[in-house]
Formats: structure tokens, sequence, C-alpha cells
């Protein structure tokens, strides 16, 4: 590891806090401006960055990417309080060994990731940093173009790495070059470790061990040589009887369809690591180097290189793609949720086999539910662009155009769904491709007693009238859904097309509620309440379950309130308010108040304290929310005093007194008291809050409790003018209660010298609705299983208030019960994992791991039409995934290669937009699958298990071209 520079920053120039932020904010905007391919940026630890920030005064709350906004705002921590960093530490960064191949250099982590682990800084702000702190090492990074028109920059956190392996001795030296770097520089870095003279060295891509194209054109970057990361390089040395590197290979190639057999081999071979992170490339934890000068050999040499091709059955150069479409998509900004769904379909051998044949004399020009077949014209042409040969990543700015013309929701380059396009391009995909050219109008008729097959055989030839394409001959299956009145008991049978299924990952129709139950009298502490409530309840049910869980009294009602920053956001009085409009990490708080009259008004008391003020040289501080606020009802009948509100304040805090057993106490005579709430303490509130207390106060034990006495409580009322108003003076003023507001807001400041006298620990942290915590053990040893989630699917369960169905038989709207059967399925199914939950605007992902087959999906005992005779055994080829959250989530796909699947039954690849890489059949399973892909297993083949019959009879289905 390169040595620190461990000058202590004592040693160097100064300067204020305050001068560190603007020095380095200047900075910072500058460079956001100015920034140009081939600057530099340097990498420094997440860690020594934040002790800097929280230095400077930096809020912590924002987003550790954007520097130049935690520079331009500090609001949160205080620099009087933290210390000044010691130096620059990125010691974590980078591996501990030090490397032998000086070609090599200081190699970072290969799990790093910006934010977490690292920040990028200009380089003016890392010399103005090390200048002040000094350490290090030095870590910096070129910025390079990038995005399909090369005009968006990125820092090349993670260059390619190359390992060059000199054969037949094995002697190595592993290497990192940009991929902005051209191929001639690559051919001078080989020949300089190996001591090679240039003339007699060519270069081929040699991805999967198969000669691609010989790569001669020196002014050709790697990067539109599309080499990449984890793939193979073959560098071939001729011998000194070649007199033109090139024009031998050549003509090798030309003459023999292979290598020269007097030619020696050099293998650029990186290790085998699918890792891909910041840059979208990954580090090699190892480096060794060895040169040898015994490259010229007897011309009985027989290349390795061709041995190998000779195991693949192929002789000659092979051509990238001709062995399964292995062809990535560029990403054009925040399209993988595209790329990741075209992969799953473009790899569906029935599509493959239909777009790449003629298929334009099924297009329907006149459908006016179409896109005049210009999306199924855009979708053959990419698909045909990833089966062709060659294996340069495709830009599927063309079809994206189309998409956006017919499909605005998908226009920008905004993040969405991959399941919603799937959806609109299967059905867009139908409409275009759809065989009927006039559909005849054909009215349903109700099942009225029939048999089941004889009205589903209808409804399916009544479908297929109108509705026949190969989207329909593929991907459509069937369902029965039944609908029973709850009142007349009328039946309602249909038989309805599906073209996938959405599986909800919770199997009940309940949802688990926390709710902190406060009272306004102080006869109890707060407590958390948790409850199983409908999901498509209301305000009233969660009431209703809190009532029980609470102990409510029939004298006492509930008023649910909602928390946001220490105080009441809002009042849930509306009994009516659907429960899917409160979020899971909302904060709820019930108050238990009596049943009064009219003409009453709540007290929110708001709980304030001292926290130091931010940006300010000087200590100074100020009066803060926390905790939870506290209610109760204020009748505005009565004239109330300032020494009510005081009365009032000490009833509802008098749970949380500190108390202590002990002898004889004489209580203060100046202040007021207030006795500790216990059951058996029987003093009424009025006794409790005079001037003072004259006997002592006894437990049903004869034993005597301290009582502690406090002053006059620093209270604060906020009048209609929002001025504050001291409540601890002038007890006998009466308070002005508005008549427009339903609340009056009052300020408890909590000094230390209170803190001593109450706990208010029981208002902090208030839990949320619903916490998301670990997986817990059981969750672990027994995931949750597809069937389950199908089962779920298809169980019976009343329709919500907002779906009735009108009763042909009663003639109003029912909510009737519904249940839905797997009738007809199809070739290939679809399966939505329902992942994402919707509510008020936001959205909520489930990382929940299901566990689904990837061999032998059996649903034969889920399909109620038990007399087909097809199999209904599947057998999982494709799936996307979805990583990370809603807003900055990433796709990919998994996909098992359906030609290489011949040679190799669990050949599956990792479709990363551009970038492809083999996975083994274990890493396909993950809590991140999104869309799972499932192909029928033919009759003939149900009986094989290990998963080699799925695809074992498919060769005439596959690409043709």
């Amino acid at each position: 590891m390169a040595e620190l520079s461990m000058c202590s920053s004592s040693t160097r120039e100064q300067v204020s806090p305050e001068e560190e932020r603007l020095a380095v904010r200047d900075f910072v905007i500058s460079a956001e401006a100015h920034t140009k391919e081939g600057d530099a940026f340097y990498l420094i630890t997440q860690r020594w960055w934040q002790q800097w920030l929280d230095y400077v005064n930096q809020d912590q709350a924002n987003n550790m990417n954007d520097i130049s906004s935690l520079l331009e705002h500090c609001d949160s921590v205080s620099s009087s309080d933290v210390k000044r960093p010691s130096v620059i530490d990125n010691s974590d960064l980078i591996y501990d060994t030090t490397s032998e191949d000086s070609t090599m250099g200081i190699e970072l982590h290969d799990t790093l990731v910006e934010g977490r682990d690292y920040i990028l800084l200009p380089q003016e702000v890392w010399n103005q940093l090390y200048a002040w702190y000094g350490g290090g090492p030095t870590l910096p990074r070129k910025v390079i173009n990038s995005g399909l028109s090369q005009t968006g920059l990125s820092v090349e956190v993670y260059p390619l790495r190359l390992q060059l392996v000199v054969v037949p001795k094995g002697a190595h030296s592993t290497i990192r070059i940009s991929k902005k770097e051209t191929i001639g520089e690559l051919h001078r870095r080989a020949c300089e470790i190996f001591d090679l003279n240039m003339e007699q060295v060519c270069i081929w891509d040699y991805y999967g061990h198969r000669k691609h194209a010989l790569m001669n054109d020196m002014d050709k970057t790697l990067d539109d040589a599309n080499i990449q990361t984890d793939q193979d390089v073959l560098v071939e040395v001729l011998s000194n009887g070649s007199s033109s590197a090139f024009g031998g290979c050549m003509s090798s190639v030309q003459e023999n369809g292979s290598a020269d057999k007097e030619t020696m081999s050099v293998l650029v071979e990186p290790s085998k690591s699918s890792l891909s992170i910041a840059g979208g490339l990954s580090a090699s934890k190892g480096v060794s180097r060895s040169c040898s000068s015994e490259l010229s050999q007897s011309q009985n040499f027989t290349s390795p290189v061709r041995e190998l091709d000779n195991t693949y059955g192929v002789s000659g150069v092979s051509t990238r793609g001709v062995t399964g479409g292995l062809t990535g998509l560029l990403n054009l900004g925040n399209t993988c949720f595209m790329n990741s769904a075209i992969q799953c379909l473009v790899h569906t051998p029935e599509f493959a086999r239909y777009f790449r044949e003629d298929y334009h004399k099924e297009i329907n020009w006149q459908n006016p539910l179409g896109m005049v077949g210009e999306l199924a014209l855009a979708f053959g042409d990419l698909l045909r662009k990833l089966w062709a040969p060659g294996r340069t990543p495709v830009a599927p700015r063309p079809f994206k155009t189309k998409l956006a013309r017919f499909a605005p929701q998908f226009s920008g380059y905004n993040q969405h769904d991959s399941q919603e396009l799937l959806a609109f391009l299967l059905d867009g995909l139908h409409e275009d491709l759809n065989r009927v050219k006039h559909k005849p109008y054909i009215k349903s008729r109700d099942a009225d007693g029939r048999p089941d097959e004889e009205v589903a055989d209808e409804y399916w030839a009544n479908h297929i009238a109108r509705n026949d394409s190969i989207i329909v001959d593929v991907c459509q299956g069937q369902y029965k859904s039944t609908l029973v009145c709850p009142v007349c008991n009328k039946i309602s049978v249909t038989f309805d097309p599906f073209m996938y299924l959405s599986l909800p990952l919770q199997s009940t129709t309940t949802r688990t509620m926390t709710v902190t139950v406060f009272t306004c009298d102080g006869s109890a502490l707060p407590s958390a309440c948790t409850v199983t409530v409908p999901k498509q309840g209301r305000c009233r049910d969660l009431i209703q379950a809190l009532s029980g869980a609470s102990s409510l009294k029939h004298n006492e009602k509930l008023l649910l309130a909602e928390i946001r920053n220490h105080l009441i956001g809002r009042f849930l009085e509306d009994p009516l308010i659907l429960l899917s409009s409160i979020k899971d990490d909302d904060h709820l708080a019930a108050y238990k108040i009596p049943k009064l009259s009219k003409n009453t008004i709540f007290l929110q008391l708001i709980h304030r304290r001292e926290e130091q003020e931010i940006g300010n040289a000087q200590k100074s501080f100020g009066w803060k929310p926390y905790g939870t606020p506290l209610v109760s009802p204020i009748s505005c009948d009565d004239v109330i005093t300032r020494g009510d509100i005081q009365s009032i304040v000490h009833t509802m805090l008098s749970a949380m007194l500190r108390t202590e057993r002990r002898g004889n106490t004489d209580i203060s005579e100046t202040s007021i008291s207030v006795a500790a709430s216990d059951p058996s303490c029987d003093i009424a509130a009025s006794e409790a809050f005079t001037d003072s207390i004259e006997s002592d106060l006894k437990d049903k034990d004869g034993n005597c409790l301290k009582t502690v006495t406090l002053s006059k409580l620093p209270l604060q009322l906020v009048d209609e003018n929002n001025a504050c108003i001291d409540l601890s003076v002038g007890e006998e003023k009466a308070i002005k209660l508005s008549s427009s507001s339903m609340s009056i807001l009052v300020f408890v400041d909590w000094s230390c010298k209170f803190l001593e006298k109450y706990d208010t620990h029981y208002l902090e942290n208030l839990p949320e609705v619903f916490k998301y915590g670990p997986v817990t053990k059981k969750a672990r040893t027994e995931p949750l299983s597809l069937y389950t989630c199908l089962e779920a699917f298809l169980r019976e369960e009343p329709l919500v208030p907002e779906d009735m169905w009108y009763c042909p038989q009663c003639k109003e709207q029912r909510q009737a019960s519904k249940k839905l059967d797997l009738w007809r399925l199809p070739e290939v199914l679809v399966i939505h994992l329902k992942r994402f939950s919707y509510s008020r605007s936001m959205k909520h992902k489930l990382e929940t791991f299901v566990n689904f087959p990837i061999h032998d999906l059996d649903l034969t005992n889920y399909v109620a039409h038990n007399n087909s005779s097809r199999s209904q055994i599947y057998e999982l080829y494709a799936l996307t995934n979805h990583y990370g959250g809603m807003g900055s989530g990433h796709y990919t796909a998994h996909i098992k290669d359906f030609y290489l699947a011949l040679l190799d039954e669990n050949r599956w690849y990792n479709f990363d937009d551009s970038h492809i890489s083999a996975i083994n059949e274990e890493d396909v399973k993950s809590a991140a699958a999104y869309v799972l892909f499932y192909r029928r297993v033919k009759n003939d083949d149900a009986s094989v298990s290990n998963g080699a019959q799925s695809f074992a009879g498919h060769e005439n289905n596959l690409p043709q071209k």
C-alpha cells in the first residue's frame, strides 16, 4: 500500500471552519459548471468526509452525493463540539497488500459504492483539503464521455482490468486501462510489459474463448471495440519468420480459418468476477507479473487457443451473437426498466422465431386499437439487431421513440415500472399483429347452470373471434371468475382472458398498525398498541380495534392524530378516512378524551427543549420541538385562566413525575405540588393542584411517597396573532379562546431543571405505523413460496367498496365475494410479483424473498379444468430484477439462453443494460425478482426432473436467419 503522508494537520495553515466551508463550496460550484473530459476527480473516504462535514457545520440529513447542497446548508451540527479531523486516511478504500506490478498501482476494493464508501471531489477541492490536512493516498480518476451521444460526463472509478497471460509457461501480468484508451495503447502496453516488438503482435477480440474480430484499428477506443471487464482478449505473437503481423494474421485466417501454427499466444484474461459497480467495472484483488523472453519456440508448437476452439466445436473465427443473442442494450438514460423487459421478450423462443421470419403479412394496418403496425415493426427491427452477428450493444433509440409516441407516459428519461411497460408492450404488439381485421360484436351469455367446460369454450371462442395474434397464441390464458351476491346469493360465472398473473406478496387481506395511546388526565403512561385491521378498512375500523386493545372506558373516546416533526399534522376525525391513506412510515397517536358535550376545543401541548443554534460563531441556544404532543379538551363555555392552563398541563404530565419511597417529607408551601399518578393514591385532581398539600401521601402499604415539588411550568400560549404569552405569571388572567380554531397551542419548555423531575423519554421515539425490520429467523428458514402467493391470488374475498358489483337479480350495487380459478394456461406464463404498494403518491417496495421454482413449477392442482391433457408443468427461462427503491432503483434481467441450453442446461446470463455476464443457476433466485417468465414443459419431457428437459426439444424453435 502506498505510504500515507502523516504530516500533522497542526503544522499546516489553519483557517476557521466557516472559511473552509466557503472555500470548498466555491471550488465545487466552479467545478460543476466547468467540468470537461479529461479532468481529474479524487476519491476520498466517506468516513473522513463526514467528519469534515460535521466539523464545518454541515447538515447530515442532506444527500451525501450532492456536495454543493451540503456546503450550501448548515443547520444541525455544532463545530464547537466536533473536533477538527485528523489527516486524510483513504486506507479503507484500498487493499492492504502492496502490488508487485507497477502497471497496476493502488487497487481499490471491489465493493465500493459512491456515497456510502467514498465521495468524488474535484481536483481543486482535493488540493485544498490536502493542503489543509495532508494524508492520502491520492486516488485520482479521469472524467470520460458517456451516454449514447457521448456528451454526458462520468468519472471512471474502475478502469478495465485485463490479465495478460503468456503461454505456454503461464507468466501473466494484470493491468488497468481506461475503456477510452485506444487499441493502439493496449498494443503498446502489452509490448512494454512483455518486451515484445509491436510489429510481431496482433490482438483479437476473444470473447467467450472464441475469435470474433481482429483488433487492428489502432485509433479505435476499447469502448468502441466493446472490450469489457471480464472478457478475454487474445494477443498473438508471430514468429520471427513472419514479415507482417497483421498480414500474417489475416492471411492465416483467410486461408485456414484459424491462427497460424507458427504463432505464439498471449491471453489477456481478466478474473471471472461478475461484480458490476460504480462505473460498471470491477476491481481485482491480486496482481502478479512475470516476463519471459522464451517466445521463440519450435514450429511444432500447438496453440492452446486452437485446442479451446476445437473443444467448443468451432473452427475459424466465430462471430458474437450467433450463439444466442448475447447482445446488450445501451442505457439511454434511466431506460434499464425497458431494456430488462425487452431482453426477456427477445429471448422468448416463440417470439425470436416469429420476428426473425416474415411477420409483415400479419401486421394489422387498420386496427384503431393498434399503433398502425409501427410498434411491431420497431420491436421486430430491434429483435433482429439483438440476434444479428456481433456483440456490440444496440442503442434502442428508434424503439423508444415509437414507444413514447404511442405511450407518452414512457417519454422522457425518468425511471418507470418495467411491468407496466411489459403490459403495454404485449397489448400493443397484440393489436398491431391481430389477425382479425374486422372484430365482430359478440354478446356474452351468462352460465345459467351450463357446464363450466361448455361456457369456458364459448367464452374462449368469442375471445379468439376478436383477438388472434402471436401474443394470444403464446401468452394468453383464461381464468374462471365467480361472483356471489351477499343478499340474494345470485351466482355469476364468467371466463376472462389474462396476459399475466399479478400475485400479492402478502397472503392476507389485513394490515398490522401500531399506534401510541396517550391519556389526557395523567392516569397512565403512553403505551404502543399494535392491532390488525382490514387493508381496505377505514379509520373507524382502526378506532374500534384500538378501543379494545387500550381498554377504553364507556365514557371515553379516542382522537386519532398524525404526528409530523413533533407536531400534530392533522386530526383523523372523519371515521370514513381510508386506512390506505396512512403510510407504513407515518407516526400515529391516539388520545383518550372524555365524551364531552359541544363547544370544546383541544389544548395541544407542544414539547420543546433547548438546542444549540447552528451557524453562529458564538454559542447560542434556541427552543426546538421534540417528543410527541399531548392533547386535552377544554370547554369553551367556561372562563379559562392562565392558572387553569397550568393545572391542566400538570394533570397531563403527572404520570411522568419521578417519585421515590422515603419517610415524611416537608413540602414547600410556595410551589405547586403534584402527586405521582398511582392507582393507590386516591387524590382528586382538584386537591392535587392546591398551593400545598398538608398531609403526607401514603400508598396502600402505609409507606410515604416523596412528592416532587415543582415551580410553575414555563408555559407559553400562542395567541391568534402568533405571539407567545407567558403563562407562568398572572394566574387569574383569562385566556381568550379562538372561535375559529379547534385547537390552542401551548409550548412547554423543558429545561434541565424540570427534566430532572419529569421523565419525558415516554414521549420520545414514537413508533412507525409499521416497521420494516430485519427478516426474522422464521422468515429466513421458511421463505414465502410462489405457491403461497398464487393461493392468496386465488382465495375468495369480498370486493373492495370502490369496486362494487351490480347484481342483475337485486338490481343494485353489491359488495359481492369474488373467487378466481385458473382454467386455461398459456405456453408462456408471465408472473408479476406485486412488490410495490401505493399510497398518497408514494410507492413502497416489499423486499420479501419469494422462493420460486426454477424447474418444475407444477400448477396441475391449481387448474380447475381437470380434463385438460396438456402438461401444467413450467420451467423458468427469464426474469427481471429490481434493486433499490422506486425513485433510484435499477433493473436487470436473468435469462437462460435457449440456444446455449442445448449444450449446458444451466447456462444463465445476467443482462445489465450493455453488460452481459454468465451467472450460476443458484444466483438466479433473489429478493430482487420482479417479473418471472415460465415456459410450458412438453408432455414427453415432463418425467425428467433435473431441468434439462425444458429446452431439449426446442431446436426447431431457434431463431433462423
